[in-house]
């Protein structure tokens, strides 16, 4: 609770000093708003408290996904730094509208009633509606912002609709009054509740970006400013993760027979689909945004073979992917910023190709290595956090006897080593420009933090054990 309230009180802040001529005050304030909300998350650990109706419920898990988020968001904004020397932009706009999709985000996270998911929902998905455009001077910022907001509508009103009809098959709009109903029904279950379980999960796939619903994952990241994108694959992808595995967990458990072969099904496609059109891709960007659909269908597995395990293996596998997506992107920033070789469009805008990776380990050691790192990680290559990742997830695929799901994602695994390690092959085997990229002290502590924690994970998993 304390989160919520003083992430929405920064952000309105943060939009009140936007008043003032200066700029240089507005990313250490919102760094520090960030670091008061994550140590206050905290405050309340080991406790269990209910709030608004018992609409919210916080939990060592639900502070836990929490962490996750607000440190991402954290790592995210410390790589903004272009926005205080861009005199177009408007950064005391863009933080603030972070912090409140960031109240959103907790509200998915802690939701204990479908009504505080969907404020949660919409929340965060109009703060990146706005966002994903913010770059009005860039012709693919402003139709990527018009897909993303006529498909997310579109995919509120199903969700809506789900919830609508849950409701009448139910009595109740609270995860518990669902779970009994499904546990123990008194006329045995209705049409009304498969179908509004289907069209509320299209809802949150959607989110996620799981296939098929992803169409507009390719254009929307591509097209967004790329610390954007960054921000909305780790923190709307953790959000969405957290509220799938509340709901199915606590309020469907008891239908699992029903909805765990179409949640099957929809992974293997996600994975597929994310792994292979990600090989043909020749911006990185573009690739990116296909290996984000891919981890989706990573995070599915643990859904599809909902356990003892499941938990862990979700919180532990959103932290693996996050910290290596920010340090991918946070790199892809200053080479697209300082890069004379990127290729352009027919718009005349960058492709962020991967020939602008081209020698950059010679010329910048930190950031040749700390790419390498995060590549391997989402790669799932041992001593690397992302390699537990994938181990915890396919654990609880066997433990549920989905072997064939587990073949199809070894297989989609393979197939992803080949388009991360082009990026490696560029940095390490290939000439490139001369000159070497600046590299600002902010920037550095960031990667560096990233690259580090990833390769702790790697090698002490088990750090995470035990805090929830």
């Amino acid at each position: 609770m304390l989160p919520i309230v003083l992430l929405s009180v920064s952000g309105i802040g943060l939009l009140f000093l936007g008043f003032q001529k200066s700029r240089t005050l507005l990313l250490p304030a919102a760094l520090l708003f960030l670091l008061v909300a994550l140590a206050a998350n905290f405050y309340d650990w080991n406790k269990t408290y209910l709030y608004f109706n018992d609409m919210l419920r916080t939990d060592n898990l639900s502070m836990v996904f929490t962490a996750i988020v607000l440190g991402s968001a954290f790592l995210v904004i410390a790589l903004s730094t272009r926005f205080i020397e861009d005199e177009e932009a408007q950064p005391a706009e863009y933080y603030g509208i972070i912090m409140f999709s960031l109240v959103g985000a907790i509200m998915m996270i802690s939701f204990e009633n479908l009504i505080m998911l969907f404020v949660g929902v919409e929340t965060l998905s109009i703060a990146m509606y706005i966002l994903t455009g913010s770059d009005k001077r860039n012709l693919r910022s402003n139709e990527a912002a018009l897909k993303y907001f006529l498909m997310g509508a579109f995919t509120t009103g199903i969700m809506l609709f789900g919830m609508a009809l849950l409701y009448g098959s139910t009595g109740s709009f609270t995860l518990e009054g669902i779970a009994a109903s499904t546990v123990n029904p008194q006329q045995g279950l209705s049409l009304l509740l498969y179908v509004g379980l289907l069209m509320l999960l299209i809802g949150l796939l959607f989110k996620v970006s799981a296939a098929p619903f992803h169409f507009w994952t390719p254009d929307v990241y591509d097209g967004a400013p790329t610390i954007f994108t960054a921000f909305m694959s780790t923190v709307v992808k953790t959000a969405g993760f957290a509220a799938l595995f509340k709901l199915l967990s606590i309020s469907f458990g008891g239908v699992y027979t029903f909805w765990w072969t179409i949640l099957a099904i929809i992974t293997a496609i996600t994975l597929v689909v994310g792994n292979v059109t990600a090989v043909y891709q020749n911006s990185f960007k573009r690739m990116m945004s296909y290996s984000s659909i891919s981890h989706a269908g990573y995070l599915l597995i643990g859904l599809a073979a909902l356990g003892a395990q499941t938990k862990q293996a979700i919180v532990f596998y959103s932290l693996a992917y996050s910290v290596a997506t920010i340090s991918a992107f946070g790199v892809l920033l200053l080479v697209a910023q300082q890069r004379s070789t990127q290729t352009l469009s027919s718009t005349g805008l960058a492709n962020e190709g991967f020939d602008d990776f081209n020698g950059l380990a010679r010329q910048n050691p930190l950031l040749g290595f700390a790419m390498a790192v995060s590549m391997l990680s989402l790669a799932g290559i041992p001593l690397t956090a992302g390699f537990w990742g994938k181990f915890y997830i396919f654990s609880t695929a066997v433990e549920r006897g989905q072997i064939w799901l587990l073949v199809v994602a070894v297989l989609m695994s393979a197939v992803g080593i080949y388009y991360y390690f082009r990026v490696i092959i560029a940095m390490y085997f290939r000439d490139g420009a001369t000159e070497p990229i600046r590299v600002s002290p902010v920037y550095r502590y960031v990667l560096l933090a990233a690259t580090i924690l990833t390769l702790v994970l790697g090698i002490a998993p088990g750090l995470l054990q035990g805090l929830f």
